[in-house]
């Protein structure tokens, strides 16, 4: 089959994966030209910051950790003011998604360079994609000053992510590289780093629930974070991403548990109008049927598969279906209504595709 047209884009970004990588933290933030980082975390990974600041000597401004899902606007300007406090030159974000996006707002606002230090199978720290919270709503932008300058990936780190988020966490970066294969802007490269990085996931995870310290399973994970990842900060998201920013900013629905639970139902919903893309999806996961594959993957790994398990109230679904609906967004399918309510109803009752 010929090559379709495309345009492909590669961002200036450091990227040190490894075991024992975390070792060169202090050579990235020379790298960087910075001297006095602030350090980022949410309250319960205080104690890996505080290792990194400790790491870091005299070069730690110090320690801020109020990190939280889908980013208050609120905690976002405290963080910035902290670091403009302490004279910090530069951010270390320890953590998830959570500590990458504040990380993220900072930079947004103050121009801060960003080192992120995974902790989770998030991805964002690949993007330039932020999010905050204002009002109850989350709203996104893509900005290049808030894509993390460096990224420290170190599988070590991630052997006391539990077992239940480590398949959430793993199952929301699937659903990066699903959503890439059938975007309007894909690419061959993306495409590429799509379905290897599915794959390496649909292998780890299994083996991670298994035994939570197989450290190969580990660094399998984390490769394929951050494939996903690079695929999330290169090409356009569609339904599932909305629709995903919609539960999580509302309602505060926890975001990778959020991920998991419409993934399946996204990609049924999508299946007829991107065949190719769900050929390769199931294929990287060794299944016929790509939506019942990430379905199946979550349920027989214990990830939950009904919102109404997560805490959405299934008198909201009307209201969320509206938000998704209000601004229109490339999607391989046409976005309907009723379509779209019937597929936030069968989320919520975790019905397999």
């Amino acid at each position: 089959m010929p090559v379709q047209s495309f345009v492909y884009n590669s961002a200036p970004q450091r990227v040190v994966f490894g075991a024992g990588s975390l070792q060169h933290l202090a050579r990235e933030i020379d790298a960087l030209g910075a001297r006095r980082a602030l350090v980022l975390c949410t309250p319960e990974q205080r104690p890996q910051a505080e290792r990194i600041a400790d790491m870091l000597g005299a070069h730690a401004a110090g320690v801020f950790d109020r990190a939280v899902m889908h980013v208050p606007i609120e905690t976002a300007r405290e963080a910035r003011d902290v670091a403009q406090r302490l004279g910090a030159d530069c951010a270390v974000a320890i953590g998830g998604g959570s500590t990458t996006g504040l990380g993220k707002a900072i930079a947004l606002d103050s121009g801060l360079p960003i080192l992120a230090i995974p902790t989770t199978y998030a991805g964002s720290e690949m993007t330039p994609i932020y999010g905050i919270t204002e009002a109850g709503m989350k709203k996104t932008g893509k900005d290049f000053k808030v894509l993390p300058r460096t990224v420290i990936y170190d599988p070590e780190l991630s052997m006391t992510l539990p077992v239940g988020m480590s398949v959430t966490s793993g199952i929301n970066a699937i659903a990066h590289a699903a959503e890439g294969l059938y975007a309007t802007d894909a690419n061959p490269v993306m495409d590429l780093m799509a379905e290897e990085g599915i794959a390496a996931l649909g292998r780890a995870l299994p083996a991670i629930r298994a035994s939570a310290q197989d450290a190969a399973a580990r660094s399998d994970a984390l490769y394929g974070a951050w494939l996903c990842g690079t695929v999330l900060g290169n090409v356009g998201m569609a339904l599932h991403h909305k629709l995903c920013h919609t539960l999580g900013g509302s309602f505060n629905l926890p975001h990778a548990e959020t991920h998991t639970i419409v993934l399946p139902h996204a990609l049924a919903y999508n299946a007829a109008a991107a065949p190719e893309a769900m050929a390769r999806i199931a294929k990287a996961l060794g299944k016929d049927n790509a939506a019942q594959a990430v379905f199946d993957l979550a349920r027989d790994n214990g990830a939950p598969v009904a919102l109404r398990d997560i805490g959405m109230k299934e008198a909201d679904l009307d209201v969320a279906c509206a938000h998704a609906l209000k601004n229109q967004y490339p999607n391989p399918r046409p976005l309907e209504r009723d379509a779209i309510r019937a597929l936030l109803q069968d989320a919520w009752e975790g019905v397999r595709p």
